[in-house]
């Protein structure tokens, strides 16, 4: 006599997409999140004011610490999409929702303090070449 071997549950039932996450969990994980992801804003700006302040007016100090301070908003902007991506999957849409307002802000303080830098340090003007001649009459025909 051969005994049946024992039904295994579905492999869908396993993975973290297959059903959705419950509201309680979910609200709790995305308040905890968001707190946390001000926090590390919040520690980000705090250390770019801090290298400002050590610096003591030294422009090339100021700049590197400007550089230093967009380059860990942007990671910081990388691991937000990377949660968001994870609460999409989880099926979390409080969670989805918050990160994605973050994700909003972050890119907006980015791209604002990118801007800023670009304004005050903008592209040299290029160097004429030998065979620039410039047109002084004003009627561009100028070879």
């Amino acid at each position: 006599m051969t005994q049946a071997l024992p039904e295994r549950p579905p492999l869908r039932s396993r993975r973290p997409w297959s059903s959705r996450t419950s509201t309680a969990s979910d609200v709790v994980a995305a308040i905890f999140l968001f707190i946390s992801e001000a926090v590390v804003l919040a520690w980000i700006i705090f250390s770019y004011g801090m290298e400002s302040w050590a610096a003591q007016g030294d422009p090339d100090e100021i700049d590197t610490a400007a550089l230093a301070g967009i380059a860990r908003m942007e990671i910081f902007l990388y691991v937000v999409l990377a949660l968001t991506v994870l609460a999409a999957l989880s099926r979390a849409p409080w969670t989805l929702v918050s990160h994605l307002l973050f994700a909003l802000l972050l890119g907006a303080l980015l791209t604002g303090s990118q801007q800023d830098y670009d304004r005050a340090h903008p592209d040299p003007t290029p160097t004429p070449t030998v065979h620039y001649t410039p047109c002084l009459s004003g009627s561009e025909k100028c070879h």
